[in-house]
């Protein structure tokens, strides 16, 4: 199993939290205090189509702690600090970092969310660990809520305004690098159609691990929730849901009414079906398969595994969910729409060599849009392009040659009958 970081920073005291959410609210202009962040659904195969129809973009999907990143500035004490905000909508407060202003690098960088992913590099050389933020996205740039732009605007305003500056600041003062709670990057993203360079050149090169590739659509909004035009790709065997995990034992054999906690549970998995009241609601939906050995490993742990969110895959060789890992960054499992969705995807899933298949098509339907659109371009340019006077210099010619002379058969001069010809 990759590597998982802790999250870093100090826990917010509630009253600070509540008003972080508030400011994070208005920023983003979203109502109540929830987490701001998008979420992606799975690929499937009718998604193939839509590579083909729509600009998407590309990156591998880290394996780690997904965080936004707040960097709030006070506008009258040039006073900023650093949080990071994690799916429970929770804020920590972090250490060591400072974001200058791309402008003027004296001023601090104004109220800015980043979305991105922790994880911990591991290099195979000398096996030593960096913890990394991996930034792929914002919301907010120097005060400015950027998620109504398109992608390709976003992700530029990111490098321009948030990583040169911060990079350039690193490169000039390495110092600074001593004090840093984790290294910060732009994650690369590429057009849809290089998908066969991203599982040849970049994910075999990774020093975290890798669960699959994000694609997102280049020119629509970022949207907090479910976001539909973010598509999680996964091979179909190792598709994942996450629910609740409860933990069921027999009766005791001496007294019915006590439990047996040494006896084998059964281990009950629970969908998420939203808030009611201010209140999780769970319903019954499978259980989960665990080996006799499995369940005395659990034992000697001494972990607890009940009630909490766990990630699970099917075995189609048995035809039972599996456990893969818990998930105590996720406040809740995976809605019971989306559950519906993602076992639709493993069952309706798309193998690597389909989707790589269907790479060059998507190159050509891509190429096409462009040449589409630089036409229309020109087109509406010479439209409304204004008829301007000529703003050209008139060339300047030598005067190389005198005023003509009057020839002796013009009509001002000479006879008036030239070889019997009347003038």
């Amino acid at each position: 199993m990759p590597k998982i970081p802790e999250l870093p920073g100090t826990p917010v005291p509630y009253e600070q939290q509540s008003w972080l959410q508030s400011q994070v609210s208005a920023l983003c202009e979203v109502g109540g205090n929830r987490f701001p962040g998008a979420q992606p659904v799975s690929f499937s195969k009718k998604d193939l189509e839509r590579l083909e129809n729509q600009d998407f973009w590309i990156c591998e999907k880290s394996d780690g702690l997904r965080v936004l990143l707040f960097v709030h500035t006070n506008l009258q004490t040039k006073e900023q600090a650093v949080y990071l905000i994690d799916r429970h909508n929770t804020y920590r407060l972090v250490e060591g970092l400072f974001f200058p202003h791309h402008e003027n690098p004296m001023n601090p960088l104004r109220n800015t969310i980043v979305d991105g992913e922790l994880v911990v590099d591991t290099d195979p050389r000398t096996n030593a660990d960096t913890v990394r933020y991996l930034v792929f996205d914002c919301l907010v740039v120097d005060h400015q809520n950027v998620m109504k732009r398109p992608l390709d605007k976003r992700y530029g305003r990111l490098n321009e305004w948030f990583y040169k500056p911060y990079a350039r600041m690193m490169r000039d003062h390495p110092h600074m690098m001593q004090s840093q709670p984790f290294e910060i990057k732009i994650k690369p993203i590429q057009a849809a159609y290089n998908a066969e360079q991203v599982f040849n050149n970049e994910i075999p090169n990774l020093q975290h691990g890798n669960d699959g590739l994000i694609y997102t659509c280049v020119n629509t909004h970022y949207s907090p929730g479910t976001d539909p035009n973010i598509l999680k790709w996964k091979p179909p065997s190792e598709n994942s849901i996450d629910f609740k995990l409860l933990l069921r034992f027999p009766p005791s054999p001496t007294d019915p009414i006590k439990p047996d906690f040494h006896a084998k549970p059964v281990f009950l998995l629970q969908v998420w079906c939203g808030d009611q009241g201010g209140i999780s609601k769970y319903e019954q939906f499978d259980d989960m398969y665990v080996t006799d050995d499995e369940w005395e490993s659990i034992k000697r742990s001494g972990e607890q595994y009940d009630d909490r969110i766990v990630e699970v895959c099917w075995d189609s060789n048995i035809e039972r969910w599996r456990m893969m890992r818990f998930r105590d960054d996720k406040p809740n499992g995976n809605h019971k729409s989306i559950v519906l969705k993602i076992i639709e995807s493993i069952a309706d899933g798309v193998e690597k060599d389909t989707l790589l298949s269907r790479c060059n098509t998507v190159r050509v339907a891509w190429k096409a849009r462009v040449g589409q659109q630089a036409a229309t371009q020109d087109v509406h340019n010479a439209r409304t392009a204004p008829n301007k006077p000529r703003t050209d210099p008139i060339p300047q010619a030598e005067i190389r040659f005198g005023p003509l002379a009057t020839p002796p058969w013009s009509k001002v001069s000479g006879p008036p009958t030239v070889m019997g010809f009347i003038r």
